[in-house]
């Protein structure tokens, strides 16, 4: 009976703390959307009163449409056993067409492409935000002009050095921060409204029909800038398996959405007001003695929103290794307490790189503007897409029903990704470089990797006759454990055959271990092994992960004793092969992705790391591959 009582109690904690994670991004929008949409953006819209009104309509029915209905009440629902984000929602579609090999290739190709247009994203955000923070510095004392990126590349190169000591002490702050900010906004929306009540007519969503009806082409263009206040939501389905549904509904509902309305339309009253205020009208609605202590606050959710960013980079990379389409990649555990946080040096360098580049690149919030967008609206089309294949084949929705609701969700997705498409020449080309880049990276290892275990296979012994052949000519045996790990579990693995080959013995107890991936966040503990006892002192196991779980095999293979099979950790060895590839001319992929792939396989972490072994435990013998 206590149970309801205390999941309500913690339901305004938990909708609290999603402020901090889940809102950053979406929640920093209001300090450059109405300034892209007027002044500087590439295809700048005239300002005058229908203008205005019109705009405050798109961007109000756009908070409505894509993040309450879209987000909020139909694809937070097509979850993976709890989870969201974009390689959940490919997992999970993928399972509905696993017998289906060309639908799995193409729907794979989208969920990449999906995953590619984030990480594109990932880098735009930090960029954008803090520098549109620090810009306000320009505002309060124009002679700090010169300042303003020197500053951004400080706040974001801090930013990602404290990322390897963890975000659990700083992230106890991201709740608390985030409510004084949605609260700033709010308040300075309400006093800026009380000046220019009038512009609370722009709620009706006829001013948007109108502004299409006079000015077509305005208004199609002004989407591109329109849709920054939108960035963001798919934080919203990401983030989801921490927090859950209900906790970010309610952040929301009760917060978020009211007070980003309400600075909106209180930017939209000052613009209406004094039409000079266009330059910068987030800062100038706030009056003199505030500007510095809100520049602060400002830089600081802008932090916490590029953190949420860095840490989902984190958690996407780390799904996509586990589900084949990354190498192996570093992994640090931040916190003894809660299991999702992770740190990967390689991905935050990488990621910092890429940021402080496009700042010094693009210079000020409003060039990097014509960047954002693009990576932002492709996601979300790609989500759409994702989200119908769930609908109708898992939820059981018929055709009519399920492509009703998608291609509503299309028609507004569609429209913001073919008003981006005019920034193209501005910044635009470059989410689509990085994106196209890493679904290269992505779609090469996962056809290197299915390369490899073919060739492995193809070249493999089968097992049973070489078991049987142990039976009868039985090599040398000796004390302990050996452990074979493989991703052949019907073949002889190459190291075996050297190791006999060489050492001409094998241990009393020999397992073939083979480790598998789940298209599921999580397995359970007692699906975790299937065991198999073979003759002569052989054992097949099959090890099952989730994409979002942590491989520890050595720890796992405790849960062999109760079939008899105990693994005393140093009575076990672990044998691993370590193969050398050379790109070749044979048909199966490009010769440049070859060596493309050969190059990410050296480079990749070691079997070792990645699933716990016991360095001091373990052996490997190397082989010579030809791709």
């Amino acid at each position: 009976m206590n149970t309801p009582a205390s999941g309500k109690s913690r339901l305004p904690l938990l909708a609290l703390a999603a402020l901090g994670v889940v809102y950053g991004d979406i929640g920093t929008s209001p300090l450059y959307t109405m300034k892209e949409v007027f002044a500087v953006s590439p295809h700048p819209v005239p300002l005058n009163h229908d203008n205005v009104f019109g705009i405050l309509s798109l961007i109000l029915w756009s908070l409505i449409m894509v993040v309450s209905v879209k987000y909020l009440a139909f694809i937070m629902r097509a979850n993976n056993r709890g989870e969201g984000g974009i390689m959940a929602l490919l997992a999970l579609a993928g399972r509905t067409v696993a017998d289906n090999a060309k639908k799995q290739r193409t729907i794979m190709l989208v969920g990449i492409l999906g995953a590619s247009m984030f990480y594109a994203d990932g880098m735009i955000t930090p960029a954008i935000s803090v520098l549109s923070a620090v810009e306000g510095l320009e505002v309060a004392a124009p002679a700090l002009h010169a300042y303003i990126v020197p500053i951004t590349l400080v706040v974001i190169f801090a930013l990602f050095w404290v990322q390897s000591s963890g975000t659990s002490i700083v992230g106890a702050l991201f709740g608390p921060v985030m409510l004084l900010w949605f609260s700033t906004l709010a308040i300075l929306g309400i006093v800026n409204i009380m000046h220019e009540t009038s512009v609370l007519q722009a709620i009706s969503p006829y001013y948007a029909f109108l502004f299409f009806a006079e000015s077509p082409w305005i208004a199609f263009v002004a989407l591109g800038a329109v849709v920054l206040a939108v960035t963001g939501t798919e934080a919203l389905y990401a983030d989801m398996g921490h927090f859950g549904r209900k906790p970010i509904s309610m952040a929301w509902f009760g917060l978020v959405l009211p007070a980003l309305v309400l600075n909106y339309f209180g930017q939209g009253a000052l613009i209406l007001h004094d039409a000079a205020s266009i330059k910068n009208p987030f800062y100038l609605m706030a009056p003199e003695w505030m500007l510095y202590p809100l520049i602060v606050l400002a830089t600081l959710a802008t932090v916490i929103a590029s953190q949420a960013v860095i840490s989902g980079a984190f958690s996407v990379s780390h799904q996509a290794q586990q589900l084949g389409f990354l190498p192996r990649m570093q992994i640090s555990h931040t916190s003894e307490r809660v299991k999702g946080q992770i740190y990967m040096p390689r991905v935050n360098w990488l990621l910092m790189l890429a940021v402080m580049g496009l700042v010094i690149g693009f210079g000020t919030s409003g060039d990097l503007a014509a960047a954002y967008g693009i990576a932002v609206t492709a996601d979300m089309v790609i989500t759409t897409l994702l989200a119908g294949v769930v609908f109708h084949v898992i939820w059981g929705w018929g055709w009519l029903r399920a492509g009703i609701l998608i291609a509503l969700f299309l028609i507004i997705d569609l429209a913001f990704f073919a008003a981006n498409l005019l920034k193209v020449p501005d910044g635009g080309w470059f989410p689509m470089i990085a994106g196209a880049v890493i679904l290269i990276l992505m779609a090469t290892w996962k056809k290197g990797r299915t390369l490899l275990t073919e060739k492995m296979q193809d070249d493999a012994m089968a097992l049973e006759p070489f078991i049987e052949s142990i039976g009868h000519y039985p090599p040398a045996r000796v004390p302990g454990n050996a452990v074979f790990m493989t991703p052949n579990p019907d073949g002889v693995p190459h190291a075996m055959l050297h190791n006999l080959k060489h050492n001409k013995v094998l241990h009393e107890r020999v397992v073939l271990l083979n480790v598998r991936t789940e298209n599921v966040p999580y397995v359970e503990e007692d699906r975790r092994i299937t065991y198999e006892k073979l003759p002569h002192g052989f054992y097949r196991i099959v090890m099952h992960y989730g994409f979002k779980d942590e491989p520890n095999v050595p720890g796992d293979l405790a849960l062999c004793e109760p079939y008899g099979l105990r693994m005393e950790e140093m009575e076990t060895s672990y044998f691993i092969g370590k193969e050398t590839l050379f790109a070749s001319s044979k048909p199966g992929m490009a010769h440049w992705r070859k060596k493309l792939f050969a190059g990410m396989f050296r480079n990749a972490d070691s079997v070792t790391n990645h699933f716990r072994l016991p360095p001091n435990r373990v052996v490997e013998l190397g082989a010579q591959v030809i791709l």
